[in-house]
């Protein structure tokens, strides 16, 4: 099998994964693996590097070096094609969907790790392998962007930054209609809707503390903004951010938790929509578990392993 490490040089910071080429170079020599090293060059590039390689239809595995988005990138790219697998070694400023199986950086731990078969979410053509979302906590996620250009800043907290910001000063509610596989429906003003197929975003906030990418269901936690929430005002709701952040929410009388293989979210208002952290405005959109779509290779001596 061909092992090829995708790079993205910008990813935390522009500090972790470009440093950590030298250590990837040291590791192919000495093992003499039959691997390459893919440095992407802009947003995208990634997407379109795997997919070419993949085409080809060899037996081949992409490591993911860099963030989040760098293996929805991968994912994207080489999800359709059965001669993939996809390992991802964090080393973004966030890593949210690696927390499950350790955050490990030790490449041999990659290499000779176990391939499992994980569900994908897609959803107007692309695919999510950690979650999606629809409401304000996908307008904090468009808007924490720029708070992690700020020195110091991670992923967490400028996931938090953006969260007091979008709480304070903006509209936090949308009237959704929420259907849940073509059949229950959930109408009300909500604050916002996740589908997850893992458990993290945000830089380590659990939206869902029991989801596993590997059971065939969506773990959907609709979070409703009542009167007794709006009463509380802005200010109000900012003491249950860390509450929210340690996955504390599930027993609030105002969130709801399904599992579900299909979600449809119509709004009254374009609202903010995220699919892996990639952002946009929507009135509707539909989200569809694709039951172990795609080989991951989760590090060995992970502890997702005594999981499944």
């Amino acid at each position: 099998m061909k092992h090829i490490f995708v790079v993205n040089p910008v990813s935390g910071k522009g500090k972790n994964a470009k440093n950590y080429i030298p250590t990837i170079e040291k590791y192919i020599k000495e093992k003499g693996l039959d691997a390459d090293i893919y440095v992407t060059n802009a947003q995208g590039d990634g997407m379109r590097y795997v997919e070419k390689v993949a085409k080809k239809g060899e037996p081949v595995r992409f490591y993911s070096c860099g963030g989040d988005g760098t293996l929805y990138e991968i994912v994207n790219g080489c999800y359709k094609y059965p001669n993939c697998e996809v390992a991802n070694i964090p080393l973004g400023s966030g890593n949210d969907f690696s927390r499950l199986f350790g955050r490990n950086t030790n490449i041999d731990d990659h290499v000779n790790g176990v391939p499992v078969k994980l569900d994908l979410i897609e959803t107007n053509g692309q695919v999510a392998i950690n979650e999606c979302a629809m409401g304000i906590d996908s307008e904090v996620c468009a808007r924490q962007v720029k708070y992690k250009q700020l020195p110091m800043v991670n992923g967490e907290v400028a996931y938090t930054l953006s969260a007091l910001r979008c709480v304070v000063f903006s509209k936090i509610n949308n009237k959704f209609r929420i259907t849940i596989d073509h059949d229950k429906v959930y109408e009300d003003d909500f604050l916002f809707c996740y589908i997850g197929n893992s458990r993290w975003y945000g830089g380590g906030y659990m939206a869902a503390p029991g989801a596993m990418p590997n059971d065939g269901l969506i773990d959907c936690v609709m979070v409703r903004y009542t009167k007794e929430v709006a009463k509380k005002g802005p200010f109000g709701l900012l003491p249950l951010l860390n509450k929210y952040k340690n996955g504390e929410h599930l027993n609030w009388d105002f969130t709801k938790l399904v599992h579900c293989k299909h979600v449809k979210i119509e709004s009254q208002n374009p609202a903010a929509v995220n699919v892996d952290g990639e952002c946009e405005y929507v009135t509707e959109r539909e989200f569809q578990l694709l039951e172990g779509a795609i080989t991951f290779v989760v590090p060995r001596g992970s502890k997702f392993l005594e999981l499944i």
